[in-house]
């Protein structure tokens, strides 16, 4: 017995026909029948009698469709309720990210639909993003090339390529690209350690043999443009965080496959706190 065997059944016996049924259902008149004769079949009972295009309860029918009318009705109250639990989701939200860029569209979406709850966003680079949310001073966080640990839960949002920012100006006019072997010419603007654009830059530069030495080092992304836009050296971000700012250019990375995969993470035990569950579904299928 399956539930659209049941569910087949009771609309028969509500609209009093397998063609108004159907309808109902939006589906077409052989596939239900198709159910309803299953269910007979499975059970060895005849549920309706069919005669000259119209159809009646047998005395089994009869019984079945009592039970299936308290079911589906059961079913709707499942349904209401759990509506209402989710519109009652309240508190507070905080939500640690290296780029808030990458749930803009999530953000807004749970808004809308969570109106009632508070949202705070801090920034941070991954070992901050962590340690926040394993003292329980946020719910979720959004973090670069993260290798899950398994307290983690863990969903990939997407990827991008790290590239380098300038000050307009600051390189040879027409210059758009730069090749790894060629950064140590430069002076570098890195980011504090912890960071993992850094991380996964150092990382490539120490397998390819080329050793990058940062001539200022910043704590935070908005340090870096700041002290970058003064023309004092090269920075880099993954090309989504860039944004807009008409003080920089990007300038892409030559030789090397360089890129962030952004993460959403959350702790596994706090799976079912409403609003971590809540800002999961704005997010969409992940």
């Amino acid at each position: 017995m399956r539930y659209s065997q049941l569910r087949a059944f009771h609309f028969v016996a509500l609209y009093g026909g397998f063609s108004r049924a159907a309808e109902a259902l939006n589906q077409t008149q052989p596939a239900l029948s198709d159910q309803v004769r299953k269910l007979e079949q499975t059970h060895d009972t005849l549920l309706f009698r069919r005669e000259h295009r119209q159809v009646r309860l047998t005395e089994a029918g009869e019984g079945l469709f009592r039970m299936t009318n308290q079911f589906f009705e059961l079913e709707d109250g499942i349904g209401d309720y759990l509506g209402r639990a989710r519109a009652a989701v309240q508190g507070k939200l905080r939500i640690v990210a290296d780029s808030a860029i990458h749930i803009t569209d999530a953000l807004s979406q749970f808004r809308s639909e969570y109106p009632k709850v508070f949202v705070t966003i801090e920034s941070g680079n991954t070992a901050a993003i962590l340690s926040k949310l394993r003292n329980y001073e946020a719910e979720i966080g959004i973090v670069g090339n993260l290798d899950s640990g398994p307290d983690l839960q863990s969903y990939r949002l997407g990827q991008s390529p790290i590239i380098a920012v300038a000050a307009k100006g600051f390189l040879p006019k027409g210059t758009h690209a730069i090749s790894l072997d060629d950064l140590p010419d430069y002076p570098l603007v890195f980011r504090e350690n912890g960071s993992y654009t850094r991380l996964i830059l150092e990382d490539v530069a120490k397998k390819r043999k080329v050793t990058l030495r940062p001539v200022i080092e910043v704590d935070g992304r908005e340090a870096m443009r700041e002290v970058v836009a003064s023309g004092a050296g090269l920075g880099f971000v993954s090309e989504a965080e860039f944004g807009h700012d008409d003080r920089l250019e990007r300038v892409s990375i030559q030789g090397t496959d360089i890129a962030m995969t952004e993460t959403l993470v959350h702790l596994s035990m706090r799976t079912d706190v409403p609003v971590i569950r809540a800002f999961l579904r704005s997010i969409g299928p992940l």
